[in-house]
């Protein structure tokens, strides 16, 4: 687990700048969404408070917002450095967390704004299409290095999956081939890019760093939410749907004990593996409401309630690095 000794904060940085805003702290917004659509299934299956899932919701939107407007700043203050993260080409990649970020709110404002839902979902589908051409289309150009075949590299395919998963009963006529695309692309560039990934892993002599070991939990999403996508256009679940969420539950289990250790200090890349967690606790929570199992159910609550966990303790070390000048101080 992460524990205080690995995550303590240390003395404040002598210079902090908007500079140093790491795009990947959008994927607290999608950890804090994820953990709001559990906390709503958990109120419709089992009772709990509806204040639980508006209260963490409107925390996500304001998350949201904030970060909008930071990363805003930074790229007209500081241009070539948000160029810079775009061309990497491993931290480019997480240019994704912006759209799906933008995607998962569009589900979370859905019950207050149907018509700002539908704006939200469509901004953020349109992004995550052009974005995912353009991540692709950098690869296929060549010359890649095999060492940059990391976890990283499937956001911009799940985000195309994230398109299915918030926008799979949007009410538009173009919506339902708009989704059958966001499936076909979203599944066929993870898979490629997963088996990419696990051959790096396995093969490359070089190690992960430790910053990118919490990163090793996206190999769980394609799966969790290819099922919640699946499970969201075709409104229902069924085998396939069954042997997506196995699969994603089995990677989750191997990967736990990989992740969870003292030696991988506390950084902002930590959320990173928030947003898996979060679609495998509510497809999770989908699943067992399915399946009528008890122990699935007993599996599902225990996932709802690490996840709780896990976002309260990245949100207080995050707030922790924040005040201490860690966060925005150069890596």
């Amino acid at each position: 687990m992460i524990t205080t000794h690995t995550l303590s904060p240390a003395a404040p940085p002598r210079q902090t700048s908007l500079r140093h805003l790491p795009v990947n702290l959008f994927a607290s917004v999608m950890g804090i969404s994820g953990l709001a659509g559990a906390w709503h299934q958990a109120s419709e299956q089992f009772g709990a408070s509806p204040r639980i899932h508006a209260s963490i919701g409107a925390i996500a939107v304001a998350v949201f917002v904030l970060l909008c407007l930071a990363y805003a700043a930074k790229a007209v203050l500081h241009p070539q450095a948000v160029r810079a993260e775009f061309m990497h080409p491993i931290a480019g990649n997480f240019f994704g967390t912006i759209t799906i970020a933008t995607l998962l709110i569009s589900s979370v404002v859905a019950p207050v704004s149907a018509r700002a839902s539908q704006l939200l979902w469509s901004i953020g589908a349109a992004l995550t299409v052009a974005l995912s051409f353009t991540i692709v289309s950098r690869m296929l150009r060549g010359k890649v290095d095999a060492g940059h075949s990391v976890p990283a590299w499937l956001i911009p395919g799940v985000a195309t999956l994230d398109i299915t998963v918030a926008g799979g009963t949007m009410p538009m006529a173009w919506a339902r081939e708009l989704n059958l695309f966001a499936m076909a692309v979203g599944t066929m560039v993870a898979l490629v890019f997963f088996t990419m990934i696990v051959s790096r892993l396995i093969h490359h002599h070089e190690k992960l760093a430790n910053e990118m070991v919490p990163s090793l939990m996206i190999l769980v999403a394609p799966f969790e939410v290819g099922f919640l996508a699946y499970t969201s256009f075709f409104q229902r679940v069924d085998t396939f749907a069954a042997l997506l969420f196995y699969f994603g539950l089995f990677v989750f289990f191997t990967l736990v004990f990989k992740v969870f250790r003292r030696s991988v200090p506390f950084a902002a890349g930590w959320w990173a593996l928030s947003f898996p967690i979060a679609a495998l606790a509510n497809a999770a929570l989908r699943y067992a409401h399915h399946a009528d199992f008890l122990p699935l159910t007993v599996l599902a609550l225990a996932l709802l309630a690490f996840l709780s966990v896990l976002i309260a303790v990245l949100a207080v070390r995050t707030l922790q690095w924040l005040a201490s000048g860690r966060l925005l101080a150069p890596k």
